[in-house]
């Protein structure tokens, strides 16, 4: 069943630049309200004007989501000014480069932080609220392409969008086939500013003793921008992906094939499972599947 989204209430983290703004953009275009959060103020800023001059409901909150204080104040903000929330979108997040030996636990920290912690401190925060409105709604989590492929110079990156993905798996199958939709977003390389994460990295976490690792991948993910899409078009496939009930939202089709590369080489690895093999996995699912209540 389609979920409809006109008039209903959106919260988007990283609303200010990139994917957020198109994702506001797309979602206000199907006739949503929206709720932005951003660390970037002066965007957040601009955001509401043009919204404002366009008669397109928003609000916005200013703060980091790692402060878990400030997310769960704005969670409420958004049920107050708009009545309820219906669509969670966690998208905010930071980049930094280098080989996994010159990062600084400064460098773990952070990135882990906004990219992990800021998706459980949405989900703890606005999942609640969603769940409360009795109207369904659905949550979408950014990941990236680094969290289905991993390459050299990405290890932090990729640890951290590994985590979203297999979360997304996890919550999926907590929710169930009830109303709640959840959707993984999985884009490669964006016309955005993540590279230039480094602008608003918080003075707790500054360490240049992985600064020039981390240079030297930003020239090379600067280069690889030439193969860059549009924000729009995630924006767009985003508010689609919510519309139909999409899990996986993929939107860079040439990527298909790194990412079997990996599915072939996992499936080698294992092997062909013989009748014993596959009598355990009986076993296994069974004791992990919930009980019916009502046998």
């Amino acid at each position: 069943m389609a979920f409809e989204m006109a008039g209903r209430v959106a919260f988007i983290t990283g609303a200010g630049n990139g994917l957020g703004r198109a994702m506001a953009e797309a979602l206000a275009g199907e006739g949503m309200k929206i709720f932005a959060v951003d660390v970037d103020g002066a965007a957040l800023d601009a955001l509401r004007v043009d919204f404002e001059a366009r008669n397109v409901p928003i609000e916005t909150a200013q703060f980091d989501v790692t402060d878990r204080a400030a997310f769960e104040a704005a969670a409420e903000a958004c049920v107050a000014a708009f009545g309820g929330v219906h669509v969670l979108c966690n998208n905010a997040g930071v980049y930094r480069g280098g080989p996994l030996e010159a990062m600084t636990y400064a460098d773990w920290d952070w990135i882990m932080g906004v990219n992990v912690g800021g998706v459980v401190n949405g989900l703890q925060a606005v999942l609640p609220r969603i769940r409360a409105t009795g109207e369904g709604g659905h949550v979408v989590n950014t990941a990236s392409m680094a969290g289905l492929t991993a390459g050299a110079g990405m290890g932090v990156y990729n640890a951290s969008k590994y985590a979203v993905v297999g979360l997304s798996e996890a919550l999926r199958a907590d929710l169930g086939e009830g109303d709640i939709g959840v959707s993984v977003l999985c884009p490669a390389m964006v016309d955005t500013d993540i590279i230039r994460s480094e602008r608003i990295r918080p003075a707790d976490f500054a360490d240049p003793k992985s600064d020039e690792a981390a240079e030297d991948q930003i020239g090379r993910m600067r280069r690889a921008m030439a193969a860059s899409i549009a924000p729009e078009r995630i924006g767009e496939l985003v508010a689609e992906g919510i519309r139909e009930g999409r899990f996986w939202l993929l939107s860079h089709p040439e990527m298909r094939l790194p990412v079997e590369a990996r599915q072939a080489e996992l499936a080698e690895a294992f092997g062909t499972p013989g009748a014993e093999d596959l009598a355990r996995l009986e076993k296994l699912m069974g004791a992990m599947t919930p009980a019916d209540d009502g046998a």
